[in-house]
Formats: C-alpha cells, sequence, structure tokens
C-alpha cells in the first residue's frame, strides 16, 4: 500500500471521527435542551436560577452582612456613648479570632438564601409571566403598579418560608456579643436550628417573622419593582449595553431596596436576637414595641444606623444575584 493510500485512510478516519463527534455532542445538546424545555422545568427554573444566584451572592456578601448585623446590636437601649463604625466592628471581630469570624453564619445564610431567594425570584418570574401573558392578551403593558405588587407578593411568601433560617443567622452571628460562658458556640445551622427548638419550642424559629415579612416586601419592591422598571426605561431611553443595563438597573435597585427596607432590617435583627433575661421576660413584646423603644431610648436616627454598610451589603448583592440569575436565564432559555 503506497504513502498516499495510507494518507488518504487516516484522514477519511480523522474525518469520520470529527462527524460522529460532533453528531453525538449535538445529540447531548439537543436531550439537554429538549430536557430545559419539559412543562417541569420550565416551571422550576427561575426557583433554580434564584436559588443558585442567591447563594453565590451571599458567599460573596457575608462578611459585610456580619459587620451589619454587628453594627445595628451595639449600643442596645442606649442613646448614647461611642458610635461604632464598619472599621471599628471589623477590628473588634478580627481582635477576638481569625479572618474566617467574618463568615461566622455562612451556613445559615446559604440554607436562607436556598429558601428564600429561590421563592423570591422564582415566586416573581412565575408572577410577571402571569403579568406578561395577561397584558399582551389586552394588548397592554405591564406597568410599576403590577411589578410592584409581584415583588411584593413574592417578597412577603418567601420571608415567611424562609424564617427559620433568617433566625438561624442572626442568633450565630450575635453569638460572638455575649459573655463567654453564655455563648451557645453554634457549629452549624442545624446545630443552631436544633438547639432552639430544644430551648425555646418549635414556634421560636418564627420569631420576628412580622418584620421579616414587612422587610422582605419592602425590599423586594425596592429591589425587583425597581430593577424592572430602571431596566425597562434605560432599555427604552438610551443606548447602554444588555450588561450596562443590568449593572445600572441593579444599582438602583439596590439603594431604593437600603432605603425602603432598614428600619424594618434593624428591628427584625433585635427581635430575632433577643432572648428571655432572668425574670422571664423578653426586652421587646412585638415589632411595633420595638420600633417605639428604640425610637424614645436611642433615637430615630438609630433606625439608619449604618445605612452606608446595609448598601454596600444589598447593592451587591443584589448586583451579583441579578446578573447571575439574569445569565442562568439566558443559558435555560
Amino acid at each position: 500500500m503506497s504513502s498516499n493510500t495510507l494518507k488518504q485512510a487516516a484522514e477519511a478516519a480523522r474525518t469520520k471521527s470529527s462527524t460522529m463527534g460532533k453528531q453525538g455532542s449535538e445529540t447531548v445538546a439537543a436531550v439537554g435542551n429538549d430536557f430545559l424545555h419539559t412543562p417541569i422545568m420550565r416551571a422550576a427554573l427561575p426557583f433554580i436560577n434564584g436559588g443558585v444566584s442567591g447563594m453565590v451572592a451571599t458567599t460573596v456578601i457575608q462578611p459585610v452582612d456580619m459587620i451589619k448585623v454587628r453594627l445595628q446590636l451595639a449600643g442596645e437601649g442606649v442613646a448614647t456613648g461611642p458610635k461604632p463604625t464598619p472599621l471599628s466592628v471589623t477590628r473588634d471581630i478580627l481582635a477576638q479570632g481569625k479572618v474566617l469570624d467574618l463568615y461566622t453564619g455562612l451556613s445559615a445564610g446559604l440554607l436562607r438564601q436556598a429558601v428564600y431567594t429561590t421563592a423570591r425570584l422564582g415566586f416573581f418570574d412565575t408572577f410577571m409571566k402571569g403579568l406578561a401573558t395577561r397584558a399582551q392578551e389586552k394588548g397592554t403593558k405591564i406597568g410599576f403598579v403590577e411589578r410592584a405588587s409581584a415583588g411584593l407578593a413574592a417578597g412577603g411568601i418567601a420571608a415567611f418560608i424562609g424564617n427559620p433560617a433568617d433566625l438561624a443567622l442572626i442568633r450565630m452571628q450575635s453569638d460572638g456579643l455575649k459573655p463567654i460562658a453564655e455563648r451557645k458556640n453554634y457549629k452549624s445551622v442545624i446545630d443552631a436550628l436544633t438547639s432552639i427548638v430544644k430551648s425555646e419550642g418549635i414556634t421560636a424559629l418564627w420569631a420576628g417573622a412580622a418584620p421579616t415579612v414587612v422587610r422582605a416586601m419592602s425590599l423586594n419592591l425596592g429591589q425587583l419593582a425597581f430593577f424592572s422598571e430602571a431596566k425597562s426605561q434605560l432599555k427604552a431611553k438610551t443606548d447602554l449595553s444588555a450588561k450596562s443595563q443590568t449593572l445600572t438597573a441593579s444599582a438602583i435597585a439596590g439603594f431604593f431596596a437600603s432605603f425602603f427596607s432598614l428600619p424594618f432590617d434593624f428591628v427584625k435583627t433585635r427581635l430575632q436576637k433577643q432572648q428571655r433575661g432572668p425574670d422571664g421576660k423578653l426586652p421587646y413584646k412585638s415589632m411595633t414595641d420595638c420600633f417605639v423603644k428604640v425610637a424614645r431610648q436611642e433615637g430615630l436616627t438609630r433606625f439608619y444606623r449604618g445605612f452606608g454598610t446595609y448598601y454596600v451589603r444589598i447593592a451587591p448583592h443584589a448586583m451579583v444575584t441579578l446578573i447571575v440569575v439574569d445569565y442562568l436565564g439566558w443559558l435555560t432559555r
């Protein structure tokens, strides 16, 4: 057999192998695409994408959240005294332990996102699709009121479902503020939840549920409704690229989400951190009682303590979450 014949045979084999490989890849891609477009997956994808995006964002932002919680709990019940700053709180945390202490409660934060953000973004996307279908049938467009309603409903439902994980997160992050003898030293979110149920009862897992739900509704109003509206306006009135529209809209949404939700986040943190004293009584009886006592004892401005830190926590979290969910939506469309 001549060398030319051998070369031709080898070339034919390579071509056949390449064609088979390409066909195999296309078959796998087609099967994957068909699976993603099944009715069950189309309904589940908004929830899956929401959960994944929230967990990615929480992993990035967790140290800022830790500092935010410590700022809100500092100087409880006192109107005067030294005012902590994000820098001083960070120094105190690092002085007591290690850099990884800034990630205290990460397991609870991830569980919270797996439950809360999965439901929040999933319900919002589902509600928006329903509103879009209805608007299309009527020959109209979705307005800001509809976007706001979808955000409020999605946030409220998701917050109630995710309250136990949120409570565990606050308890784990505030544990280091107690005297050493009184610390629980939770090992994980499961340990925290189990300990709370054993010592306080299962209903204690929904402590602070009212401000948590109101906070989530106000945060969603600011984040999802303003993000959706800002992106719609930027698309119609500017020449920004799709990525720039997402970044700009998420920064705008982060500001409004922070402004609307911080007072409720503050009260939620206080209520979820509180435990019964030696007399068997809790410092605050309800969300309203907490608002009134803080306003009287610490001043109205206390509700907005750490706004900068809160915005730095909310805005990047919103940006990472919304960018990831946008990207996942594009991958799975």
